[in-house]
């Protein structure tokens, strides 16, 4: 079964051109290294809600808005590898000096183990 990294995180409106092209190179690294998907979206239909939400989940600014995305791997073992190569890549350190397009303290983000496939 699959295995699935997610991250959700807050950009400000006036960056997502430069987000768009960190994640560009991002994924590029990770797909060379092995992951089968790299995937970005930026929210178009994400109402706050009363307890929890999007924008909550980040404390979404009036000037930012949601980013979610995703890599696919073969599995947890599979993704552990690609992981490690990718952290030893240099263009990953180069990035990873880089000051980053939004507020890195509040992107979540977590493995998951496929539950469903339909």
């Amino acid at each position: 079964m699959s295995y699935v990294d997610g991250f959700v995180l807050p950009v400000p409106k006036a960056r997502l051109a430069d987000y768009t092209k960190l994640a560009r190179r991002v994924g590029k690294v990770f797909r060379e290294h092995g992951a089968i998907e790299y995937r970005e979206w930026v929210a178009d239909d994400v109402p706050p809600g009363k307890r929890t939400s999007f924008p909550r989940s980040v404390k979404l600014k009036p000037d930012e808005v949601v980013v979610i995305s995703y890599i696919v791997y073969k599995s947890r073992k599979h993704r552990d590898r690609v992981m490690a190569k990718t952290m030893e890549d240099p263009r990953t350190s180069r990035i990873m000096t880089e000051t980053m397009p939004f507020d890195t303290k509040r992107m979540f983000f977590g493995g998951f183990k496929t539950l469903v496939d339909v």
